[in-house]
């Protein structure tokens, strides 16, 4: 037999506007994050549920960084591909963009089956920033957007079941501490594409896990998934079950018929395939199905509000069409995790391809038998839980070539654990500068000194990593990096302490001060924590030694949290000084255009504050949920809140 399965390397060009640096400062802050259970809801809920959204949540982005460089400037950019294609689908994906599958073609009639973004437009969703909307991305980690969404990852030919070859994607997931693979196989003259994909924890104790694999697909379809209930997330942090497909008067499994950004999360029946399906009026798009271990299925839709509207033409280019999400998880909702045991594996089979089916018009129940029929008619239950099962031994088959290099923090676990994993080798050959003082620590015993003027480098914070900084030589860097692992713990006064003994060894003060800032912020001393904030500003600007990017962003990044810190206080003279000192170009990004609005308000010059709106600005990283534009805007003289700024989420609170 011919196999003509292939893997070729191509380059995209795309307008895209950079990514940045990273921010400098460590995520010490707990997260903002807008997917919380009111209590209230609870107690209605089943108890399994209630269990897993109460199992270790997260509460902190260490030792991931904030990616908050990015802008709103695009420009052409060539981006690397790795393009798997057979005779009737071709998948295109973006390795240093978290492995993602940016289009998915049927061949024989030449149809897109993803929303394809036109664009590459970094905007503030991610759990640590930076995301970008469209094709299909793996979420690992914790609810929300993983980290790893603008990260590179590993890549490699693999040996596939049928003889062909497999598109292998892999990483360490910081976040979780756990080791991951994505394996992309098209089958000779198959019409799917299967994706194996396999999460293994090699920790001595339990840890908790999250899956949610994300497929973008045109919003001018109707969602059709085997439930007749659902449970509904909005942007008000109500959980809820609702009746599929109508409630509230509406139809909601047409994306445009809900009015604000929603999440509907299907209570697929136990036994019941798994399986969801976007298609057009016709009966044609996209189908995702998989074994029973990827257990949930979604749909996120944005909405026909404005803001609902402006977020979608903020993420792509305005005119290109609107899109939705339709997704499949390890749990029933996002808003659970997993407990993955000791020294154990979770593994499952996906697959995705082009459905013709009847009209999904009409009476719900009828609609989803015709749907199912036909899926079963082209790809049997039967035959999917083959695939995986074929699957199952290649997933320990190491590359046979290696088509592009992720980062270096999981070769430094490996190197740490001694663990072995047959399939995703994490070769020393990958560590890099951030990794270098951590594998001294772990061989010598001392954390080496900075040899260069800067922001520290980023810290670990797991467990076996602080045990070896507390019995480290106590240097300036042991202490502060300490410091920030012993907060991650919770250990807070511990952590103040390292980081005052690292004030009075070190010669830079800036960072501790920073850190001891925060830790006041967090307890409510908002007057001693401005203080700190302006005198950690004043020291960084003092033994700034030059203009480079990380020390850009470090200004960048201190001063927008003096100035917070400082207005809290109320102490707006201060705020302005370090207002003052920022250098222009920062001055004249969206997010310090809105930190000028808010100063001028504090000022008590709320005429200026509405200039500054009247001029326009951009926050690029403006948080998914983020309400701020539309309270300053009020403050700052109110009415109609302009377009341009609407980026609501949900209604107006009463």
């Amino acid at each position: 037999m011919v196999i003509v399965t292939t893997i070729r390397h191509e380059v995209l060009t795309l307008p895209a506007a950079p990514l940045g640096p990273d921010n400098p400062l460590p995520a010490l802050r707990p997260l903002d994050e807008v997917h919380r259970v009111e209590d209230r809801d609870r107690a209605g809920l089943p108890h399994d549920m209630a269990r897993q959204i109460g199992y270790a949540p997260l509460h902190s982005l260490l030792p991931a960084p904030v990616r908050d460089g990015y802008g709103r400037t695009r420009r052409p950019r060539a981006i690397d591909a790795l393009v798997l294609e057979n005779d009737r689908l071709r998948a295109t994906v973006l390795p240093g963009l978290g492995g993602r599958i940016a289009s998915l073609v049927h061949l024989p009639t030449g149809r897109e089956l993803l929303y394809r973004n036109p664009v590459l437009q970094p905007a503030n969703f991610a759990l640590n920033g930076a995301w970008f909307s469209g094709g299909v991305e793996w979420n690992i980690g914790a609810t929300g957007h993983t980290t790893l969404s603008c990260a590179p990852v590993h890549a490699a030919r693999v040996p596939a079941p049928d003889g062909s070859a497999m598109l292998r994607l892999w990483e360490w997931e910081r976040l979780r501490d756990l080791p991951f693979q994505v394996d992309l196989w098209l089958p000779d003259g198959s019409d799917f594409l299967h994706v194996g994909v396999r999460v293994r924890n090699p920790h001595e104790r339990p840890v908790p896990a999250y899956w949610w694999s994300n497929i973008a697909v045109p919003e001018e379809r109707r969602v059709l998934a085997p439930a007749e209930a659902a449970w509904h997330f909005g942007y008000e942090r109500r959980l809820r079950r609702v009746p599929v497909p109508a409630h509230d008067g509406a139809d909601r499994t047409y994306p445009r018929d809900s009015p604000y950004a929603a999440d509907y999360f299907y209570d697929v029946p136990d036994g019941r395939r798994r399986w969801i399906a976007a298609l057009d009026e016709t009966g044609h798009g996209l189908v995702q199905t998989s074994t029973d271990a990827l257990r949930g299925r979604k749909l996120f839709v944005w909405g026909s509000g404005p803001g609902g509207r402006r977020w979608q033409d903020w993420l792509t280019e305005p005119g290109t069409g609107g899109y939705c999400e339709i997704q499949a998880g390890l749990a029933r909702t996002q808003l659970e995790h997993v407990r993955l045991e000791a020294e154990s594996e979770v593994s499952w089979l996906e697959s995705y391809g082009p459905l013709d089916a009847p009209p999904p018009a009409g009476e719900w129940d009828a609609a989803v038998r015709r749907t199912e029929e036909r899926l079963e008619a082209v790809l049997p239950r039967a035959a999917v839980d083959a695939a995986h099962a074929a699957w199952k031994p290649y997933a320990d088959a190491e590359p046979e070539e290696i088509l592009s290099a992720g980062s270096g923090w999981g070769a430094l676990e490996v190197l740490r654990g001694g663990w072995k994993l047959p399939g995703t080798p994490f070769p020393e050959s990958t560590l890099g500068a951030q990794q270098e003082p951590w594998r001294r620590l772990l061989r010598s015993g001392s954390l080496p000194e900075p040899e260069r003027a800067g922001p520290p480098g980023p810290s670990l914070v797991a467990p076996h990593w602080r045990d070896l900084l507390e019995t480290a030589p106590a240097t300036p860097a042991a202490e502060y990096h300490l410091g920030v692992a012993q907060w991650h713990a919770g250990d807070r006064a511990q952590a103040v302490r390292s980081w005052e003994r690292a004030l009075e060894l070190a010669p830079r003060h800036w960072p501790s001060l920073r850190c001891l800032a925060v830790a006041d912020r967090e307890s409510d001393h908002h007057e001693r924590a401005a203080d700190r904030y302006a005198r950690a500003f004043d020291a960084l600007c003092l033994e700034r030694s030059g203009d480079g990017e990380r020390e850009t962003a470090a200004v960048a990044a201190l001063g927008r949290e003096a100035i917070e810190a400082l207005l809290r206080a109320g102490r707006p003279a201060d705020a302005r000084m370090v207002w003052e000192r920022v250098d222009p170009a920062t001055r004249a990004r969206g997010r310090f255009r809105l930190a000028e609005a808010e100063l001028l308000l504090a000022e008590g010059r709320p005429e200026r504050a509405r200039a500054v709106f009247d001029e326009g600005f951009e926050v690029a990283d403006l948080r998914e949920g983020d309400e701020r534009l539309g309270q300053v805007w009020r403050l700052a003289g109110g009415g109609d809140l302009p377009a341009r700024y609407d980026f609501r989420m949900r209604a107006e609170p009463s």
